[in-house]
């Protein structure tokens, strides 16, 4: 149980990466008044974590009825993560968690933002769905388990959430280089988990092809 909450708490952290996204959603919101950036900032992250409860219980069926594997889906989620937390390391946007030019763009031209880009893809992205999807293949369906996983979830949004409500000062303390570093620390981390992830995977698809 302890191993779960720990992996599960520093891949989520990292995947969702608070502390990078807060000076995104600051730029994003400079022609915001302090009211309407805190209510961005909440149903952003009420949103996303709507999204990330509802896939971490259907995710799994989902791949089922694709005719994906869990030991399929683990090695490509850590392939996935392994290219981000390269990205992490280099310092430089990835699409896996950040917007693209043309997304900037439209997104500052849209006056809420709390759905597109907060909600999707910055906090909720393809990286956070599928890192819950590999810790619920954790959990063995043990309801307790579950439980816990669904807590260290929702008590990094809680993080998200302030980190987002104290961006001003947050990317005033840390500075870009802060920033960087931070990323690059937590992209080390986040590779070993990644390579963790894949190894799983390759051992499951052994025991499958045993059993065939």
């Amino acid at each position: 149980m302890e191993e779960l909450i720990v992996t599960a708490f520093t891949t989520l952290l990292v995947v969702i990466d608070p502390v990078g996204v807060a000076p995104i959603f600051m730029g994003l919101t400079l022609r915001a008044d302090a009211r309407h950036r805190r209510s961005m900032a909440l149903r952003g992250v009420l949103l996303a974590a709507a999204i990330l409860f509802v896939f971490a219980f259907i995710g799994q069926r989902l791949l089922t009825v694709l005719g994906v594997g869990l030991p399929a889906f683990r090695i490509a989620g850590g392939v996935l993560l392994f290219l981000l937390a390269v990205d992490m390391l280099l310092a430089r946007p990835s699409g896996l968690r950040s917007t693209t030019g043309e997304e900037n763009e439209e997104a500052r031209q849209v006056e809420d933002i709390a759905v597109f880009p907060l909600a999707i893809p910055l906090l909720a992205g393809p990286g956070a769905m599928t890192s819950i999807v590999l810790l619920m293949g954790r959990t063995g369906d043990d309801p307790w388990r579950v439980a816990a996983l669904m807590g260290v979830l929702a008590g990094v949004l809680a993080l998200t959430l302030a980190a987002l409500l104290f961006a001003g000062v947050l990317a005033r303390v840390l500075g870009r280089t802060g920033a960087n570093v931070i990323s690059r620390v937590l992209g080390i981390v986040l590779a070993a988990l990644a390579v963790q992830f894949m190894l799983d995977g390759l051992a499951g698809a052994e025991i499958f092809s045993g059993m065939r």
